[in-house]
């Protein structure tokens, strides 16, 4: 490595993680402040508090690491650019790229490294984070919510490997709408496909409205007419209470889990719920190299501050460059999910649009 590159190197390093470091420590003295009268009140142990933050550091690592790369960013080439050491490095006959290699490496492997955290530790970490956080609350709060509670696009494995779909659950009535079952072999190939306008569970049974019954050979083919049902008792071990526990929820899986989710749950016609997902999946992805984004962004604007208030005009223009970003995958995460774009160009297309921007205006610095 160069000196010129350590040189850089070092300084972006020491802002990166002095960047982390107080977010982290911000984001924890704020959340206990803001719930210190419920901490008091309900006597939450260290030991609880302790478990609820450390579960939390991996999320807000994920979350304020692209923050971070970007403020680190700005600060270093604008303080290199306020005491004129770009011109000296471009005087010598060093590119913008040239210089910048060093950061534009180490942006990657933050972005490997950010990639990596999110599927190995973030999903376990949520639900731990939800685990404790239940355990602060107080029992009859935390049911009287519960028994208000409405979930909708509620899906669950089942026992008899079985995949449960319910676009709409009342907890409080034990009733379930828009139903979809599909049942599979141990090779996971669709044996059976349940479809109920309704069910509600009485007498430790559910009983099913409107119910239309599909069989399928080895080859997923129709082997029977369709059977009608206006009342059906099903067999189904599971209970209301089964449902509400082991809900999946898209941010508690790994990428292989969500892809295979994806993949059984592409059987019962659910497209609405499926692009959703898809979106999230290509999310996993792309999301991770918003610390690369960053650093490039970072560079010509950083490049085009003055020379006085370096740190002032760094803060401000993060501020305002991570709003426009954010806004623009914010636009485009919405159109994915209403179904004007398809889910790939949803989930990449603020990355696509920033990455350009950013070439574009390192290779026309003057």
């Amino acid at each position: 490595m160069r000196i010129l590159d350590r040189y850089i190197l070092k300084s972006v390093l020491g802002m990166f993680f002095g960047c982390l470091f107080m977010f982290l420590l911000l984001y924890c003295v704020i959340d206990v402040f803001s719930n210190l009268e419920d901490i008091l009140k309900q006597k939450v142990s260290l030991n609880i508090l302790a478990d609820y933050y450390l579960s939390y550091i991996p999320i807000i690592f994920t979350q304020v690491t692209p923050t971070a790369c970007l403020l680190s960013t700005l600060y270093t080439f604008a303080r290199l650019n306020r005491d004129n050491e770009i011109i000296a490095m471009r005087s010598s006959g060093l590119s913008i790229l040239n210089i910048s290699q060093s950061v534009i490496i180490f942006g990657i492997i933050v972005s490997v490294f950010v990639f990596w955290v999110n599927d190995r530790f973030v999903p376990s970490s949520l639900v731990k984070n939800q685990r404790v956080k239940e355990q602060m609350e107080e029992g009859a709060k935390k049911t009287k919510e519960k028994k208000e509670e409405i979930i909708t696009n509620l899906s669950m494995y089942g026992l008899r490997n079985r995949l449960f779909f319910v676009s709409k659950f009342s907890v409080a009535t034990d009733t379930m709408e828009g139903i979809t079952i599909l049942e599979h072999d141990e090779h996971q190939n669709i044996t059976k496909k349940i479809v109920a306008n309704k069910g509600i569970y009485k007498d430790n049974l559910w009983e099913f409205y409107q119910s239309i019954t599909y069989d399928f050979d080895q080859n997923g083919q129709v082997i029977q007419e369709p059977r009608y049902s206006e009342e059906e008792i099903m067999t189904i071990p599971e209970s209301p209470h089964d449902f509400v526990a082991q809900r999946q929820r898209p941010d508690f899986m790994t990428i292989a889990q969500l892809e295979d989710y994806i993949w059984k749950l592409s059987r019962s016609g659910a497209t609405t719920v499926i692009r959703n997902l898809k979106i999230d999946l290509y999310q996993r992805f792309v999301s991770p190299f918003t610390s690369l984004i960053m650093i490039l962004i970072g560079i010509p604007f950083s490049l085009m501050i003055k020379k006085r208030a370096a740190a002032l005009s760094s803060f401000g223009l993060c501020i305002m460059v991570g709003f426009l970003y954010y806004v623009l995958n914010a636009v485009a995460i919405a159109f994915g999910k209403g179904g004007v774009l398809p889910p790939v160009l949803s989930a990449s297309l603020s990355h696509v649009v920033a990455f350009v921007f950013s070439l574009r205006l390192i290779y026309t610095l003057p």
